[in-house]
């Protein structure tokens, strides 16, 4: 299935703060998109609000619209559970559920959507999950351990995995790799790179090298002070944005000049 996002004038805010002004993009299906920018720039709140994770924060609210595949997400009467079913995501930090197994952890999510699922129909969905998260291998003939008991990396891929389980259209990934070591990050690239195929990915990095490596598209956001909101500069294919961007500001970030 194909999942194009629409966001339209789209404003972000935390009580009377406002942390992102009239954003406005559309996110092709089966591709890569990264938000770069400097920190308080609105990356990682705009990132909540396309499957309503935003508005979890007391006092948070958001107006303009987010359409997935042609449905606003914020129109009355959409249950945001079922949105998060849709648009799946992966934290900044690994977070297995510490008491619980390999194979619990994959299956949390699906639990909580379906009352029974038998021990069969588990075991496909948990074997077809962490082949997806390039994991089974790993981890095939321990599944009963501790999720907590896998490496930093390997515990993101579980993570990603847990996402993938519930068949979510769109993985959102708030700099899934800002926690691990070179090699585990390379790994989680190399994921991400594969499930493009599959789902659309939006990704807030940090990593200007990791944004030009897997992406393709790349939104870069700015902020003009304190207390101001983060807004939208230039939204390009990645390597017009690193290598030819229209706005100086988008060119001084990409080479380090400020930020």
């Amino acid at each position: 299935m194909s999942t194009a996002i629409d966001i339209t004038s789209l404003n972000a805010y935390y009580g009377s703060f406002q942390a992102v002004a009239d954003v406005s993009l559309t996110i092709a299906p089966r591709s890569i998109t990264a938000f770069i920018g400097p920190s308080g720039c609105g990356k990682s709140t705009l990132l909540r609000t396309l499957n309503r994770m935003h508005e979890v924060i007391p006092g948070a609210r958001v107006t303009g619209s987010v359409s997935v595949d042609g449905e606003d997400v914020y129109a009355t009467g959409v249950d945001p559970v079922l949105v998060r079913q849709r648009v799946g995501m992966v934290f900044q930090r690994p977070n297995p559920f510490p008491t619980m197994s390999i194979r619990d952890n994959v299956l949390a999510g699906v639990r909580l959507q379906r009352r029974r699922l038998s021990r069969h129909d588990g075991d496909d969905v948990v074997e077809r999950s962490l082949r997806a998260a390039g994991l089974w291998d790993e981890v095939r003939d321990r599944l009963g351990k501790p999720g907590s008991s896998l490496s930093g990396g390997q515990q993101q891929r579980l993570c990603i995995a847990r996402a993938i389980a519930i068949e979510p259209d769109v993985l959102l990934m708030d700099e899934p790799c800002s926690a691990l070591d070179p090699i585990s990050t390379l790994a989680i690239e190399d994921l991400m790179a594969g499930l493009r195929a599959s789902y659309t990915v939006v990704i807030v990095t940090h990593n200007m090298a990791q944004a030009a490596r897997i992406s393709d598209k790349t939104a870069f956001f700015t902020i003009d002070g304190a207390r101001k909101p983060g807004r939208l500069v230039e939204y390009d294919d990645t390597t017009t944005v690193f290598t030819s961007p229209s706005q100086q500001a988008t060119a001084d970030y990409v080479a380090g000049r400020f930020g």
